[in-house]
């Protein structure tokens, strides 16, 4: 029997930002779910053949307001992929737990919460996992937010110490020819892992961590026969380490730690001739459990709209170089 539902919101806009102002997202809801929308104004009116298929579309609509009321920012690729996960199996059981209620990781200086439905998915799988990989392209906050997980873990004292690294591939200069100390020397190469640590603790507390060895950054080289135990440790940059770099930083796990990788294997600056054991590392370790990898997408990026749109060029100048034309950037 047909059936009919209104919602009504405060106004055109907090309706609108439901579905990203996009009327084809609209389109796409109707014919995953199997229902009819008319939306005016600040009211949206749901049409189906029975009440059930009418119930399923409001549940899915009424996620997409929480996640509004959480602050998450809403683009087209984060509704088309919510309604891909709601019609799939589990799909209302898997949003209702994404948008329960909000997540924030508190640090010292600053509250951070997830401003993508991206991000969010990354903290979760953060918090319910040992290893976790985050790829994806620059601003997407992946580095970002691994930061503010270790420094909100250390703070609540479920570790006793941070360990930060990075490889330090080289360009154009050999680091022993570098002036300064080590210290000096790969700094460089460290400089967005202490962007985001002063942003999230005072600066008396990271020299002071840092001269207790709370909190250590180094290169990758330095991690070899190391087991890292009660520890939060992030490699950052990881689309340039090799495979054997790779699986000899994962073996330094040890005991009550967690580990978080990041990397955008857009951003490789390896030799040709040499593999990123980033990319290889979904193949190997797929199906581990207490591993996980999350992929972030344009649609996740939180820097200037313009970083997105410079990805987006170069995403699609990249599958033309694939096609069969043969085109190159």
């Amino acid at each position: 029997m047909p059936a009919s539902q209104t919602l009504r919101y405060p106004n055109p806009r907090h309706l609108s930002s439901l579905y990203c102002g996009h009327e084809e997202n609209l389109t796409r809801l109707e014919q995953t779910l199997d229902v009819r929308v008319v939306t005016r104004d600040d009211w949206l009116k749901i049409d189906g053949s029975d009440e059930a298929a009418v119930a399923r579309a409001v549940e899915f609509v009424g996620r997409l307001n929480e996640a509004r009321t959480q602050g998450l920012a809403m683009r087209s690729a984060d509704f088309a992929r919510l309604l891909a996960t709601f019609a799939g199996p589990d799909g209302p059981e898997r949003l209702r737990t994404l948008f329960s209620e909000p997540l924030v990781i508190a640090t010292q200086r600053k509250k951070v919460v997830p401003k993508t439905v991206g991000q969010k998915l990354y903290l979760q799988a953060i918090q319910r996992n040992t290893v976790v990989f985050g790829v994806g392209p620059a601003g997407t906050g992946k580095t970002y937010l691994a930061m503010a997980a270790a420094i909100s873990a250390l703070l609540k004292n479920e570790v006793q110490r941070i360990v930060l690294t990075r490889p330090a591939v080289e360009a154009g200069e050999a680091l022993g020819f570098l002036p300064g100390d080590l210290r000096e020397k790969i700094l460089p190469y460290l400089r967005p892992l202490y962007d985001a640590m002063h942003d999230l603790l005072d600066a008396e507390d990271v020299a002071r961590l840092s001269e207790k060895g709370v909190i250590e950054i180094a290169p990758l080289a330095y991690m070899r026969g190391r087991t890292l135990a009660n520890a939060y440790v992030i490699l950052d940059e990881a689309q340039n380490t090799t495979p054997e770099q790779m699986m000899m930083f994962l073996t330094r796990l040890g005991d009550e730690s967690r580990m978080i990788v990041t990397g955008d294997i857009t951003q490789i600056d390896l030799p040709r001739a040499k593999a990123s054991g980033l990319v290889q590392a979904p193949h190997i370790l797929k199906n581990i459990p207490g591993l996980e990898f999350h992929t972030f997408t344009a649609s996740d990026v939180v820097r200037h709209p313009l970083v997105q749109k410079i990805i987006d060029a170069y995403e699609q100048a990249k599958a033309a170089e694939s096609g069969p034309a043969g085109s190159v950037i």
